[in-house]
């Protein structure tokens, strides 16, 4: 029998002087509250919350753990403080600002500006449903994601990582501003201590490296995920998962289908970030930032009619598969957007 998730906290719960008005989202480690001031200003509060680890009954305040995982649950709970502590010594207006985090209740609570807007994800959804040949202009897709590499370069120059970049955690205001949310941290220090959580991550924009035991990651490994956004932005799909391309790469042939609709250095520029090998990518926002704002005229390369035939035998034989694996299969998995990009 499956474990139920622990229960949020419930209206008019008063934690650290806020109030909690009603829950927002939540997820695999934590819950974002709708939580008021003391003088009735709203704010977003996330509880650290591991469904995995703890349980509690509705109407109860502290989490209990389950003995044998209570030293992984105050592990990844530390881990989420020290994220607390680093963002509050953060003021970038295109990363998610925390105004306070506390301890209490045997857990921890991280009080954030209240945003609204919606995802980047929503966006991209709803562009892709107007089936237009582009998803995004290319030159907002440019502007976009400077804001967003703008708040990552502080983000690493305070020796954080993000590891969790995705759509669905850039946040755009109702004034237009994108915002980085969701940090990843607590979710990566657990799963590498023990591999009963892993994988714990979004197929399609997590780097190679983050399925591998004890690998080394840095400013790279974001990249690589910026690199799947903006791929994500100009097809509205995510792209294959990091391990599938490692047994065949079908990125060069899908990024090909975007010749002649985005600039060939955009397309580059994808295909840069998300190179499998970390050292093939760049090694810093700042590297990216400069070839993502170069000033130079934009080549637009139209596929031949030989690649055309190619991309299309190439589809045929695919789509044969993917039938034949799926008439094998009880069940499948759709894409974090709701589908799959077909190669």
């Amino acid at each position: 029998m499956s474990r139920s998730k622990p229960a949020p906290l419930e209206p008019d719960t008063k934690v650290g002087g806020y109030r909690i008005v009603r829950k927002l989202a939540s997820g695999g480690f934590g819950v974002v509250y709708l939580a008021l001031t003391q003088d009735g200003q709203r704010v977003a509060i996330k509880e650290y919350l591991p469904a995995s680890l703890v349980e509690r009954p509705a109407g109860e305040m502290i989490p209990v753990a389950d003995p044998e995982k209570l030293s992984l649950y105050r592990l990844g709970l530390k881990s989420f403080f020290e994220e607390g502590r680093s963002l509050a010594q953060i003021s970038h207006p295109s990363v998610v600002g925390v105004l306070n985090f506390f301890r209490e209740n045997e857990t921890v609570y991280m009080v954030m500006n209240y945003l609204e807007g919606a995802s980047l994800q929503e966006f991209i959804i709803i562009a892709r449903d107007l089936k237009r040949k582009k998803i995004f202009r290319e030159s907002t897709i440019r502007s976009l994601y400077d804001e967003i590499l703008q708040g990552l370069r502080v983000v690493h120059q305070h020796k954080m990582l993000h590891l969790d970049i995705k759509p669905a955690n850039i946040f755009v205001t109702d004034d237009d501003k994108p915002i980085l949310i969701d940090f990843g941290a607590a979710r990566e220090v657990i799963g590498q201590e023990d591999r009963r959580f892993r994988p714990m991550y979004t197929p399609g924009f997590a780097a190679p490296e983050m399925y591998k035991r004890d690998a080394s990651f840095g400013p790279w490994t974001d990249i690589y995920a910026v690199g799947s956004c903006i791929y994500a932005s100009m097809t509205g799909y995510p792209p294959y998962e990091a391990t599938q391309r490692l047994e065949k790469d079908r990125l060069p042939m899908q990024l090909s289908k975007l010749r002649g609709i985005y600039s060939d250095n955009l397309i580059e520029i994808v295909e840069w970030c998300m190179a499998l090998d970390p050292l093939a990518r760049p090694q810093s926002v700042f590297n990216l930032q400069k070839e993502l704002g170069a000033e130079h005229p934009r080549r637009y390369t139209q596929l031949s009619l030989s690649e055309k035939l190619r991309m299309q035998f190439d589809e045929l034989v695919t789509d044969t598969k993917a039938r034949v694996d799926k008439a094998r299969q009880v069940t499948g998995l759709a894409g974090q957007f709701g589908g799959r990009d077909k190669p």
